[in-house]
């Protein structure tokens, strides 16, 4: 039935068509995503490289691997809106031009400086790619392929998050570093060309306001808060750098908490947040990139500092990760499983299968890769599972016209949820660690400098035991967290289902128009 807004014109929930080309244009979306993705943590085996070819000291090598995250993840909920008053086509378009300049620039780098600049560049052009990407899929799938295109997408995320050290390793062994940029351009271009030619242009025309003050207040608060997590394992949780960073970003968001309940048209609706299918979906989303985020962490410092293994050969045996989460999607088990658990069966289920997984991994592959393949091919089908079902949740619960600030909500947790997950978790190794070797480990600080400062074979086999048994109990931790927010957003996601809500965006959500030019 057609619904009709105050501000809008009259719409309807399901398109008379379906955009013929819309798996073409998924396949050229995901590919720009994958990128995004990809540059994340592809030039975590380069510093080697960089710290020999440019010069570049401990600081540097800090700001060129966290420029590009700090920039997009701080502009997510900005470019999302963006999106959806400018245009979700001209904004993907943009994002992909910014992409490839800045990449090309990351290529010609020949200074510390001139890199991070470049990294950061890249970060805007991400941040609008990861928004527009996930809200043109909204737009061009109806409600019935929405999930399966959402899922796909979901997949290449994951893969690309998994294969960043693999692709790194695999080009570093016969190129330089500048070729891990490079890769970014045909794919920029082409991706450029084809949503110039085959994507449908879509925004609200709801005759908004921009909302500047918040879109620099969620600025200023991401960017000081996931500041503060990306220092605070480097630098101690009680640096004055942490503790300000984290103050700085903390005021930032309640500020904009604050204003954007007062201004008339909010960048970001707080009422969403009284809606519990929202609310679960978001507890659940920020819970498994959690654990991915961790995990990912934990996992490279068990292949390579406890079972010895180099970093391709790592992201070699890290790939049946990604590899189940692609077949899980592409195999259309989720959408199959999807009608028969719903929702909050999906998430409980798949968390479930994530915590399982970071657990096995925990007790049977201390000492071999095999109990850890046990463990990653688990994991791989919670969040093959869970991780779709949670952004079509996201963006289910928010109106149409707002697509773009949905999949900016999505994007914000994803990054805030791994940061979290690599401090927390490696707060917990480091603990661990420390207290079962406290004169060794607290005197170097890590596993290369206790290992450095043990004398004889038994230390350093002392040492090593203690690496492992840190990591872990880091990773039962991770597991418990990833279950209990399983069990919480499947508890919000079934009362959000109940009579009158209809699994839809429910009564805070209010539907507003997204219309196609």
């Amino acid at each position: 039935m057609p619904t009709v807004t105050s501000d809008v014109t009259v719409v309807s929930r399901q398109p008379p068509d379906r955009h013929p080309a819309r798996w073409l244009i998924l396949a050229v979306i995901c590919l720009a995503q994958l990128t995004v993705v990809l540059d994340n943590t592809v030039l975590n085996v380069a510093v080697p490289s960089l710290t020999e070819e440019l010069g570049a000291t401990t600081a540097d090598v800090q700001w060129m691997l966290n420029a590009y995250s700090l920039v997009q993840s701080g502009l997510l909920l900005t470019a999302g809106n963006a999106a959806d008053r400018y245009g979700r086509k001209k904004m993907l378009a943009i994002g992909l031009a910014l992409f490839g300049l800045a990449s090309l620039g990351a290529t010609l780098a020949q200074t510390p400086a001139q890199l991070i600049a470049a990294r950061a560049g890249m970060g805007i052009g991400g941040a609008l790619l990861m928004t527009t990407t996930l809200a043109v899929i909204v737009q061009v799938f109806d409600e019935a392929e929405r999930p399966k295109a959402i899922g796909i997408w979901s997949a290449i995320s994951s893969l690309g998050f998994a294969a960043g050290p693999l692709i790194g390793g695999s080009l570093l062994n016969h190129f330089w570093w500048g070729s891990l940029f490079l890769i970014n351009l045909p794919v920029a271009l082409i991706g450029l060309l084809a949503v110039v030619a085959l994507v449908p242009e879509s925004k609200s025309h709801g005759g908004e306001r921009p909302d500047l003050l918040g879109a620099l207040l969620s600025m200023v608060g991401m960017v000081g808060v996931i500041f503060a997590i990306i220092s605070g394992p480097g630098h101690g949780w009680l640096s004055g750098r942490v503790l300000i960073s984290a103050a700085v970003g903390v005021v930032g968001l309640i500020l904009f908490v604050l204003w954007e309940l007062r201004v008339p048209h909010p960048m970001l609706d707080m009422h969403f947040f009284r809606n519990s299918r929202f609310v679960g979906a978001v507890s659940g989303g920020i819970l498994v990139a959690f654990g991915m985020g961790g995990s990912m962490f934990l996992l490279t410092q068990h292949l390579q500092l406890v079972l010895g293994y180099g970093p391709l050969d790592a992201g070699l045996r890290m790939a049946p990760l990604a590899g189940t989460v692609i077949l899980v999607n592409f195999s259309g088990l989720s959408t199959r499983l999807a009608p028969r658990l719903g929702t909050s069966g999906m998430i409980l289920s798949g968390m479930t299968l994530l915590a399982g997984g970071l657990a096995a991994i925990a007790t049977l592959g201390g000492d071999s890769y095999g109990g850890m393949l046990t463990g990653l091919i688990v994991m791989g089908v919670g969040i093959g599972l869970a991780m779709p079902t949670m952004a079509n949740a996201i963006m289910s619960a928010i109106p149409p016209a707002k697509a773009g600030v949905g999949a900016g909500v999505n994007g914000t947790l994803m990054e805030f949820g791994q940061g979290l997950g690599v401090a927390v978790l490696g707060a917990v190794l480091n603990s661990r660690f420390v207290a079962l070797l406290p004169l060794v480990a607290a005197g170097a600080g890590s596993l290369p400098g206790a290992l450095a400062a043990a004398r004889t074979d038994a230390e350093r086999t002392a040492v090593h035991d203690a690496f492992a048994a840190g990591i872990g109990t880091s990773q039962l931790v991770g597991a418990a967290a990833v279950f209990l927010g399983g069990l919480l957003a499947a508890v919000l996601l079934r009362r959000a289902a109940g009579p009158g809500d209809g699994g839809g965006a429910g009564a805070a959500a209010q539907p507003a128009a997204a219309t196609a030019e």
